[in-house]
């Protein structure tokens, strides 16, 4: 997975230049060959740290995206989880690489114990979770933060998008019950929500605390994504699962890892209220928040 994410960061970054393949390769003295193994993701490829300077100063990259390929690329030859390190290092700090994964997407499918998924939030609420102390952002530099809350709104374009993906939500009544900021908050999320809910593309349903124990109570808030398949219907990118902590993120594809939170998923969804019960409940939250 990650030499594939590399590889498409790099034609993307090639095509923004305006270069052919064969231009950036005589540019960079190597091979056609080389540069079409590198933007496909083959496995064989050695990212020395020179060359991998070398394409980036021809290609324009940003300082975003060079650190971002400095980290991805050393990770191949050090053989280890770079997005933990990546994503608290200081570095960029908008998981760039769970964004492209989700705008790849043709189906999405997440379970949130604690919060509203960041697709679904209001501003407000984003306002709110936010401020929160985590890794990921720094909470005293205001800048930054109405960043964060600015890219997490402009998200949620992809539910509105030409071929938007499917978006399964399953989220646990403590969503709807513990206040996020003032009622008023609140009532909008919940209303939002349910507006969400009518896009043909988009479900989201409710783990009722009267449900009782479920598999998702082993695992925690994850999502899960699945690719568009060519045109012979082959898997063209393995489904991932992501995982976000305060400090970082992980990323599963192996099949093992993949078929665990299927069967966690499998399980949920045999213990959710359906659709209709689940809207009629966070409207009915959403009404008592309105009148408090």
């Amino acid at each position: 997975m990650l030499r594939r994410q590399i590889g498409r960061k790099f034609e993307s970054l090639r095509r923004a230049a305006g270069l052919t393949m064969e231009q950036a390769a005589e540019q960079l003295d190597r091979a056609r060959a080389t540069l079409h193994r590198i933007e496909n993701g083959a496995e064989h490829v050695r990212y020395r740290q020179a060359d991998v300077q070398q394409m980036l100063d021809l290609y324009g990259a940003s300082t975003e995206d060079s650190e971002l390929l400095l980290a991805m690329t050393a990770a191949t030859r050090e053989n280890k989880n770079w997005w933990h390190d990546y994503v608290g290092s200081g570095l960029p700090r908008w998981f760039q690489l769970y964004i492209g994964l989700e705008s790849a997407a043709s189906r999405i499918r997440q379970y949130e114990s604690e919060l509203v998924p960041g697709l679904l939030q209001t501003r407000a609420y984003a306002e709110r979770v936010s401020r929160l102390p985590s890794g990921g952002i720094d909470t005293s530099d205001d800048e930054t933060h109405q960043r964060a809350v600015q890219l997490r709104v402009e998200r949620q374009a992809l539910l509105t998008r030409f071929s938007p993906p499917q978006l399964s939500v399953i989220l646990n009544e403590a969503v709807l019950r513990r206040p996020v900021g003032s009622k008023e908050i609140m009532a909008e999320q919940l209303h939002q929500i349910v507006k969400a809910a009518e896009l043909p593309n988009v479900t989201v349903r409710v783990m009722e605390f009267s449900a009782g124990l479920h598999a998702g109570m082993t695992a925690g808030g994850f999502s899960m994504l699945e690719f568009p398949r060519d045109a012979t219907g082959r898997e063209v990118e393995p489904p991932v699962t992501y995982i976000e902590s305060a400090t970082g993120a992980i990323y599963l594809d192996k099949p093992h890892e993949t078929a665990v939170y299927g069967a966690i998923w499998a399980d949920m969804t045999s213990r959710v209220l359906n659709e209709s019960r689940s809207m009629s409940l966070i409207q009915r939250v959403a009404e008592e928040y309105s009148r408090a």
